[in-house]
């Protein structure tokens, strides 16, 4: 029961992006059309939409980074009222400090710079100076988000340790591996990226 009673907690963007990503192999492998065309359209507004979406930890009081003293401070009040019930807000050790790192706003603000270079490089790729290979923005997405997302983590109190990183650090730094591999296999070793169909080009199968 505690699994499906995500209106308790336990949702995260990972695991989000991880799901997204088995759906669309899915897809693609049915429509027989190339899951790195997909990826490519998606990220833009994958990215978007997370720099977006981080604003509702502003108005949660949660996901915010250690105490801090810096102009840009956030306040945290004590407590918030939940269906009728006052839930802690500050974490434990922490109960009278009112200012920590907003957290929500770095990553905010770091979504919205790769969304501005994924878009950059999709225009350059329309003009054909140099013309982007299927695949390149979903990897600049994924090395990109990844890169933020490791140094914004190491600010927060609240994550799930593994070991001396905590989880997401640990999703961000494979992300980066996959990200840097894939980059290299298209634009050092030249190579097409391996596809769930050897020909995107193709009519789609009829679904039964």
């Amino acid at each position: 029961q505690k699994i499906i009673a995500i209106w308790e907690g336990g949702i995260a963007i990972h695991g989000a992006i991880l799901g997204g990503i088995i759906a669309a192999l899915i897809f693609a492998k049915l429509k027989r059309t190339s899951f790195w065309q997909l990826a490519d359209l998606v990220a833009p507004s994958l990215i978007l939409g997370q720099a977006i979406g981080r604003w509702g930890n502003f108005f949660n009081s949660e996901a915010f980074g250690a105490p801090t003293d810096l102009p840009w401070k956030l306040f945290i009040p004590r407590y918030v009222v939940e269906g009728g019930r006052q839930i802690a807000r500050r974490p434990p050790g922490f109960e009278n400090v009112e200012y920590y790192h907003p957290t929500f706003l770095y990553e905010s603000l770091w979504d919205l710079m790769v969304f501005g270079l994924l878009m950059t490089l999709f225009f350059r790729g329309l003009r054909g100076n140099p013309r982007l290979k299927v695949g390149t923005l979903f990897l600049v997405y994924l090395v990109g988000y990844s890169a933020g997302r490791v140094w914004i983590e190491g600010l927060r109190t609240d994550s799930l340790m593994l070991g001396p990183l905590r989880a997401a650090q640990m999703v961000s730094l494979i992300g980066i591996a996959i990200g840097t591999i894939g980059l290299v296999w298209l634009y050092g070793w030249r190579r097409s990226l391996p596809d769930v169909v050897s020909d995107p080009n193709a009519p789609p199968e009829p679904l039964h």
